[in-house]
């Protein structure tokens, strides 16, 4: 890490340092909903159904923020789009906290979604294109840890709350505290200049480059598959974590405090993962990383939820978890960019990530919807293992780009 920010310039750092605080805060706005589920459905505000429609919700509008954030992103700047996608997520975040049924949290989650995917889409992008090739997945796996930063202070948030403030409110309070990521928008209007690829691009003359070519030859293949990578990827991790809570307070019989516990080490080792699997990235290539760690999330994901292990050793297994189901994440930004030229590079990166997104949330709405029919652990791993099979096979069919140039010729 120190050898990172010595080589990287003071205007890089600072774009790095806001990106990876933008997708701290939209872990943490996004992951408080996981706490609360539990909360929510004893309190018989939502049924598991219920919850699990209101996930892939998210998921889904978050597909269509993602893209359109891209979209705008080639079309006005990264730190632009960047800032407005913080102060969407943060309002309905806090809105959420205001909602009185099922219909108004759903429609409130749905709104949140289109900023929540939006901030990957385009801060990735602007984190790409301002880092040199040799450190690019360095750089853009350590934004991705700031994810489990977010989680973990969204998990420590619900604990103290939960303790501290009557049921009935707590879960209001952890919505509400969505609304302080707004204030990173100060940091970024003052501090973070644009991407240095994209004012080289504007400089240019105009070309009739289109967000429509990425469905076109020679890219609508490397579209798919990109697509397909980040379905797999996305599919499983939401399957695990949006009911993982529940499956530890309802089939494990954990209370509130010992679900933290769980989830803390959870967490520990996603921030592991996150920062092992950034210089992996680099050092074994993005095909092969992604293909190790999907490997080993999906055994693990197995053992966890479905070995009669104790719960002691299940405390133990969280740390490689979260390690491997967070750690895939890592190249993710810089591979997608390194796939895709300049002139689309913000609607490409913004669609195939999020297109997973939307794709994804069938697997918690699913594994909602089967509650009673199978148990909550047999739906997670199913889930899981098939959509780190597709991880296999998509990154399998991709071209390696681990030291691609980004700039005007790509």
């Amino acid at each position: 890490m120190r050898t990172l920010l010595a080589r990287t310039p003071l205007p890089a750092r600072r774009t790095l340092l806001a990106a990876t605080l933008g997708y701290g805060l939209d872990g943490f706005d996004t992951m408080i909903y996981t706490f609360v589920i539990p909360a929510l459905i004893a309190a018989g505000r939502l049924s598991a159904a219920q919850a699990g429609d209101v996930a892939a919700a998210t998921l889904v509008t978050s597909a269509v923020g993602g893209w359109g954030a891209g979209v705008l992103a080639d079309r006005y700047g990264r730190v632009r789009i960047l800032m407005l996608t913080v102060l969407w997520y943060s309002l309905f975040t806090f809105l959420s906290g205001c909602t009185r049924s099922f219909g108004e949290l759903l429609a409130a989650r749905a709104l949140q979604g289109f900023g929540f995917g939006g901030e990957w889409a385009v801060g990735s992008v602007l984190i790409a294109e301002s880092i040199a090739a040799a450190d690019r997945g360095k750089a853009v796996g350590v934004v991705q840890s700031g994810w489990a930063v977010g989680w973990a202070a969204a998990a420590l948030c619900f604990w103290g709350l939960d303790a501290w403030l009557p049921a009935a409110l707590a879960w209001r309070v952890c919505f509400w505290l969505g609304l302080l990521p707004a204030l990173l928008v100060i940091y970024v209007r003052r501090r973070v200049p644009e991407s240095p690829v994209y004012l080289a691009l504007r400089a240019m003359p105009r070309t009739a480059a289109s967000s429509l070519d990425i469905f076109r030859a020679p890219l609508a293949r490397t579209t798919l598959l990109a697509s397909l990578l980040c379905t797999g990827m996305l599919g499983a991790y939401y399957a695990v974590t949006t009911w993982l809570p529940t499956y530890l307070k309802t089939e494990r019989g954990l209370t509130v405090f010992g679900t933290s516990t769980y989830l803390l080490v959870l967490i520990a080792g996603s921030l592991a993962g996150y920062l092992a699997a950034a210089w992996g990235s680099d050092a074994l290539g993005r095909r092969r990383a992604f293909m190790l760690f999907a490997v080993c999330a999906a055994a693990l994901v197995l053992v966890y939820v479905r070995l009669p292990v104790t719960d002691a050793v299940m405390l133990w297994l969280g740390f490689p978890l979260g390690f491997f189901l967070s750690g895939i994440f890592s190249g993710t930004g810089a591979f997608l960019a390194e796939l895709f030229p300049d002139a689309v590079r913000g609607s490409a990166q913004g669609f195939c990530y999020n297109v997973g997104r939307a794709a994804s949330a069938a697997g918690p709405a699913l594994i909602g919807h089967a509650r009673g029919a199978a148990s909550l652990g047999t739906s997670i791993a199913a889930t899981a293992i098939g959509a780190y099979a597709l991880v296999v096979l998509a990154a399998w069919l991709l071209p390696e780009t681990r030291g691609r140039m980004l700039g005007a010729s790509s």
